[in-house]
């Protein structure tokens, strides 16, 4: 949602204000692979001149229903694995974007300074989302640089999530969260079954803590959402195209940590990342 209000008003900033002089079309699929399918060829259909898409699912759909229709994608973890681009340098198709990979070993060393006894990290994700698949691999090299265990809970719908926190609960110290869309669909369900447990939980992103995770070293979805309508204008107003605009990223340097929860779990924060992090009461 925020990513999608970013590219909305950077378009407007840019002269495209929908319902002026441009028409947007904005389809949610409420995480249903079908509805994907069935917008991506709604779009194809209406010959649209560009499709914005959030996240790696929404993505390959579109990309899959057109090699013409310029697609400027957002939320995607690596374009060139997704095999959404033939490289994250030089996209070479129909498809440009920008990544919200996160800093995995940076967010897994500000969980040992939040739980410094822990040794066994758990993990929760869709394994058919290839944008998890990636980050779980990042978190299973960070462990082994770290001297931690991983222990892995995969889920394919969100009503499978209690069920993994409860394979978990008695074997981990606390919970890695990666930019998974299953998970960050129900990320309230899913801290009901982990703060009983007393189960700190650290996420890929902000929005995640200010749903109750206790923290994360985060990018912003709104200002990847605006990197994403710029690129689009440019496309739009035939300064570029997507074959030779190579994939953005943003730097993510913000500590986000919610107050709440800390105290709900017992932790203290330390001083040195309270005094310099958003703080979510």
């Amino acid at each position: 949602d925020a990513a999608n209000r970013g590219i909305v008003d950077a378009l407007a900033e840019r002269g495209f204000k929908d319902g002026v002089n441009v028409q947007l079309d904005r389809q949610n699929a409420q995480a249903d692979q079908s509805n994907l399918h069935n917008i991506a060829q709604r779009f194809v259909s209406n010959k649209d001149k560009a499709i914005f898409a959030i996240a790696t699912p929404a993505a390959q759909s579109v990309a899959g229903a057109t090699k013409d229709i310029p697609i400027v994608a957002t939320a995607v973890t690596n374009f060139e694995i997704a095999k959404l681009v033939q490289s994250n340098e030089k996209p070479g198709g129909n498809v440009t974007g920008v990544s919200d990979i996160n800093p995995v070993k940076e967010q897994v060393e500000l969980l040992l300074k939040l739980v410094p006894q822990a040794k066994n990290i758990g993990t929760i994700y869709n394994s058919s989302e290839i944008n998890s698949e990636y980050q779980v691999k990042l978190l299973r090299e960070a462990a082994v640089q770290l001297n931690l265990d991983i222990v892995e809970s995969t889920v394919t719908t969100v009503n499978d999530l209690q069920q993994a926190v409860n394979s978990l609960k008695d074997k981990v110290d606390a919970i890695y969260l990666p930019t998974d869309n299953v998970v960050a669909s129900a990320l309230p369900a899913l801290m009901k079954a982990t703060m009983p447990a007393k189960l700190p939980v650290v996420a890929a992103e902000g929005g995640m803590v200010r749903q109750g995770a206790l923290a994360s070293i985060a990018i912003d979805y709104y200002t990847l959402g605006k990197m994403t309508g710029q690129m689009g204008a440019d496309i739009l107003e035939g300064k570029a195209k997507p074959a030779d605009m190579p994939i953005q990223t943003q730097h993510a340097d913000n500590v986000i940590v919610n107050v709440k929860t800390a105290k709900a779990l017992g932790l203290t924060i330390p001083e040195d990342i309270l005094s310099k992090a958003t703080k979510v009461e």
